[in-house]
């Protein structure tokens, strides 16, 4: 799973590292983002340019955007921030969207949070690149309409299995895709699975650090830079 995540860059900087794309809007930083909150995503409908979607992946075809349209709502909204790799072609909550709607969603680190023997509370860890460069994990999104019009963009993280450096912490790490694969992943033509699942893989280990940090990320009201100072 991933619950929580960071984009501090600047955003010049964010612009020179992904210099294929248009970023028209404001950003600041942020050390602690969460569920349901906005996130910088990159969709595949061929514009090229960043926006903000709701994190927390919202069909077209539900019937409230509260709900996931099913008996079991509030269980089903609370799981939409996450989907697995494994199964995107199967669930019929996200194979629409993996065949027609794909997005890079920018960061510059996650957190994960590590179980400890004896212990009941569980230690956070921030993971991020080395080089300390944004990054851009694989994400699903959809458009929810009202019958006023008005619209809702969300959408959720793809997980998978844990390189070296998540597995000491976590069991699934989010997807984090190379540069080359881009154009692939945003291509607006409807994919079949077997064009795009190698590439729901984890990000090599050997690019990647973690260090504990801080409870003060436990809230998502800590939005500070103290949430990824080592602890």
């Amino acid at each position: 799973m991933c619950g929580r995540f960071t984009l501090t860059v600047d955003p010049a900087d964010l612009q020179e590292a992904f210099p294929e794309f248009v970023f028209q809007v404001q950003l600041s930083q942020r050390f602690n983002i969460a569920p349901s909150q906005p996130i910088l995503c990159i969709p595949n409908d061929g514009r090229k340019e960043a926006t903000f979607f709701s994190w927390g992946l919202i069909p077209s075809w539900t019937k409230s955007p509260q709900t996931g349209g099913g008996k079991d709502d509030q269980f089903q909204v609370n799981r939409m921030i996450n989907a697995r790799a494994e199964t995107l072609a199967e669930k019929p909550f996200f194979r629409s969207a993996y065949k027609n709607h794909r997005c890079l969603i920018l960061a510059d680190g996650f957190y994960e949070w590590q179980a400890r023997p004896g212990m009941k509370s569980k230690a956070p860890h921030f993971i991020r690149m080395k080089s300390r460069a944004p990054f851009a994990f694989a994400g699903l999104w959809d458009r929810w309409q009202s019958a006023d019009g008005s619209e809702i963009l969300s959408a959720a993280i793809i997980t998978t299995n844990p390189n070296e450096v998540v597995e000491k912490i976590h069991n699934r790490m989010p997807v984090i895709l190379p540069r080359d694969t881009y154009s692939q992943w945003l291509d607006p033509a409807p994919q079949i699975p077997n064009r795009l699942q190698g590439l729901l893989i984890p990000y090599p280990a050997s690019e990647m650090e973690s260090y504990a940090v801080s409870p003060l990320v436990n809230s998502p009201g800590n939005d500070l830079p103290e949430c990824v100072k080592p602890a």
